[in-house]
């Protein structure tokens, strides 16, 4: 597990700085966003799945735009969208989920070009990185529960651990360095000199990969769909 304070002080060991240097802590933000950034597209971890129930439809309009979260910021990747009936139900837990189909823009204009038909919508399609269609047009003003992907909040002085620090701080500490070895001896000189920063790139994918093996298991997507791990003399693998 790592902290702000463990994970500042153990990059500046790695790198070979003081961590009280001005320029180093000014690098700081955008090494750990960096770090932050790679290591969440790479692992796609089920603890960024996020859900959001305070947009509804409005009757007659079958645009809508996500709720941008005030700590996590905006949906990265939209995973599903629920319409819950009866119309005016704010929690889903109380009404009914009625499950969105993805689908194409072009087939939600051709099957529903107006509002006529309208009732509880059954797809929808993306316009834009957090707006949507939806169809058929709503009749009525139904929540929608969206489910995806948000990015937590970076690692800081006033957020001293998050989800990578505490349960991948190898990952995390190891992608930190590959572009912590950029700022200390520029990207021209890794280039002149690849072996130096491909160490770290080296350490970062080896953690990622049994990082990845374990995702899979919390996700019951482990061989045979479920949430062990499979030793080598288990054979033939469960199914």
């Amino acid at each position: 597990m790592l902290t702000y304070l463990t994970f500042t002080t153990s990059l500046a060991n790695f790198l070979v700085v003081p961590v009280t240097d001005p320029n180093y802590i000014l690098a700081l933000p955008s090494i750990i966003d960096d770090a932050e950034q790679l290591s969440y597209r790479d692992l796609d971890l089920i603890n960024t799945i996020y859900r959001d129930s305070s947009v509804a439809l409005v009757a007659g309009n079958r645009n809508f735009t996500e709720a941008t979260s005030p700590t996590n910021g905006p949906f990265v990747v939209t995973q599903q969208f629920n319409a819950i009936s009866p119309a005016g139900t704010t929690n889903p837990d109380l009404g009914t989920r009625n499950p969105l189909l993805p689908c194409s823009k072009e087939m939600l204009d051709a099957l529903y070009p107006s509002s006529t038909g309208s009732g509880i919508p059954q797809y929808f399609a993306p316009i834009t990185q957090n707006s949507f269609i939806v169809g058929p047009w709503p009749d009525a003003a139904y929540t929608i529960e969206a489910v995806g992907t948000q990015r937590p909040a970076p690692l800081s002085v006033t957020n001293t651990t998050t989800l990578l620090s505490v349960y991948l701080p190898d990952v995390f500490l190891n992608a930190a360095l590959v572009m912590g070895y950029g700022y200390m001896k520029d990207y021209g000189a890794m280039a002149d000199d690849p072996k130096s920063g491909m160490s770290w790139q080296t350490k970062y994918d080896m953690a990622k990969k049994s990082a990845l093996i374990e995702e899979a298991r919390k996700k019951f997507q482990a061989q045979g769909w479920g949430s062990l791990s499979t030793g080598a003399e288990a054979t033939p693998p469960r199914t």
